[in-house]
């Protein structure tokens, strides 16, 4: 039987689906989430979520008559491509399951609830592999926005290893970052669960490159005012 794309299904069992986001960390650094790309982009969610109307209307998710609710495509193709674009890139590919009411499209799914399973990070900006979530440069009222970073790109910026962005977003979400070559397959994986030992090589790696930075600027700081010593 084919599902009108405008009549809501309850599964029995929660479809798997794909997306891309922009991973956020609140402002007093205590939640992580995601905001979206498109049109839900100014409502940050967290792993385990409830959709609500854009628009302010008062029904529930997803809408016949309305555009509110997640999104997500069937294809796990066709959200990496859009991470192709220039505006994409520092997102992140999201594996979800697709929970409550959905409404099911000939690519995708609009539904009512979600929960975050794995969230696939991109190359730092340089092309070397991540190793954490560094803060962006934008955000919404109350959230960082963060993008891959390596741990010499973190530098002072406000940053989450991969591991800790796991534990501070919850729910058993799985953070994966994909090689310096950006293809899928060559990845290390971080959970909410005890760190292995690829999650603590890489916190080691970005707690160096911020001890770096600090004594870095500790020794210009001490040239400088070695300088103004010399002038007195």
């Amino acid at each position: 039987m084919t599902v009108s794309a405008h009549s809501p299904e309850r599964p029995t069992e929660p479809p798997t689906g794909y997306k891309i986001a922009h991973p956020v960390l609140s402002r007093d650094g205590t939640r992580a989430g995601f905001t979206g790309v498109s049109l839900g982009g100014a409502l940050p969610y967290a792993v385990l979520d409830d959709a609500s109307c854009v628009y302010g209307r008062g029904h529930r998710p997803p809408a016949r008559r309305c555009d509110c609710g997640f999104h997500c495509v069937h294809d796990r193709g066709a959200a990496e491509d859009l991470r192709c674009t220039a505006e994409h890139r520092a997102a992140v590919l999201l594996e979800v399951s697709v929970l409550g009411a959905y409404i099911r499209f000939e690519r995708g799914f609009r539904y009512a609830r979600q929960r975050v399973r794995t969230a696939t990070a991109g190359p730092c900006d340089c092309g070397a592999g991540a190793v954490a979530l560094a803060d962006a440069g934008w955000g919404r009222p109350g959230w960082r926005a963060l993008a891959p970073a390596c741990a010499p790109c973190v530098r002072g910026r406000t940053s989450l290893s991969l591991a800790e962005f796991a534990r501070l977003a919850g729910q058993g979400l799985r953070v994966v970052a994909e090689g310096g070559t950006g293809r899928p397959g060559s990845t290390e994986s971080a959970s909410g669960a005890g760190p292995s030992v690829p999650e603590l090589v890489a916190e080691a790696a970005l707690l160096q490159a911020r001890l770096d930075w600090f004594q870095s600027q500790l020794a210009r700081l001490g040239e400088r005012g070695a300088g103004d010593g010399a002038q007195g």
